[in-house]
């Protein structure tokens, strides 16, 4: 008997590639993703219960350093119910920053807006999240109430951390557990630097990605326990929270191979820690509809 108790999906992407290019689609390795992917399609696709839940609602979230793909997922957002927040992507290099917020925010869908992402992984700069432009544009989101997701890659945890120390008032969530890398095996600095990280308690983090980061063919559940055992050590169930990364996941797996991993993984974790990380933890950080 299947649970009425609600999954939060907290990391997927949508994109119409007739509507808005995606560039970055155009590498060789991503042509079975290549296509446009919709809400309907979600829908379709996520079929597998997790803890006997299904999906209630998402977070859908940017691909591109673009504000109108922001106003196209904020008008989205508006009118489709599954979506119930969105993470956007403004210049936080500009100075005109807040003005734009203040537009977003007042503008169709604005008010599903709760937090902006930068593509950090793929700055070659080590202290780009220490700029001080781009620290007086995470000032101005904090100030208009929005949340910052860090997207990072392993070797980059430092600059989320520092920025944690710098921004105690900035809640932030880390993406994809910060990429730690399953495929090569050698997770200690990772380790490391997650303990860091999490003793920041306005930090929290997604568990998502992973498949991605393991061998896209060969990988399985022992694969990414390891990466599990130590999220859960270091930030414990209310603050993780369950994330797809739809369709990127398609690459390893899918939406329901992914889920039918973190139904393994959350085997022996309490009612209320299954709660946490497949629902409440999302909830509280994105200010989403109150979940039962």
């Amino acid at each position: 008997m299947t649970s009425d108790l609600p999954l939060v999906d907290a990391h997927h992407h949508l994109w119409d590639l007739d509507e808005r290019p995606q560039p970055w689609l155009d590498d060789p390795a991503l042509t079975t993703i290549r296509r446009t992917f919709t809400p309907d399609d979600l829908r379709t696709t996520a079929t597998r219960t997790v803890a006997g839940r299904r999906l209630h609602s998402t977070v859908a979230v940017q691909c591109i350093p673009d504000v109108p793909e922001t106003e196209d997922l904020l008008a989205l957002a508006e009118r489709e119910p599954l979506i119930g927040a969105v993470v956007g992507w403004a210049d936080l290099t500009s100075p005109t920053i807040g003005e734009v917020l203040d537009r977003l925010l007042a503008g169709p869908g604005g008010t599903h807006l709760r937090s902006l992402r930068h593509l950090v992984q793929g700055e070659t700069d080590p202290d780009w999240l220490q700029r001080p432009d781009v620290e007086r544009g995470l000032a101005a989101m904090r100030d208009r109430g929005l949340r910052y997701d860090v997207l990072v890659r392993s070797h980059q945890l430092g600059q989320a951390i520092r920025l944690a120390e710098r921004f105690p008032d900035l809640p932030q969530v880390l993406d994809h557990a910060g990429k730690p890398p399953i495929a090569d095996g050698d997770l200690a600095d990772w380790e490391r630097q997650m303990s860091l990280l999490a003793a920041h308690p306005h930090v929290v983090c997604k568990v998502s990605g992973l498949i991605t980061e393991a061998d896209h063919e060969r990988w399985t559940t022992a694969d990414i326990r390891p990466v599990w055992d130590i999220l859960l050590t270091a930030f414990g169930p209310d603050r993780l929270m369950f994330g797809s990364d739809w369709p990127v996941a398609n690459l390893a797996g899918g939406w329901n191979g992914w889920a039918a991993t973190v139904d393994e993984l959350l085997d022996g974790c309490s009612a209320n820690e299954i709660h946490a990380v497949l629902a409440g933890t999302a909830t509280a950080f994105y200010r989403l509809p109150a979940c039962s």
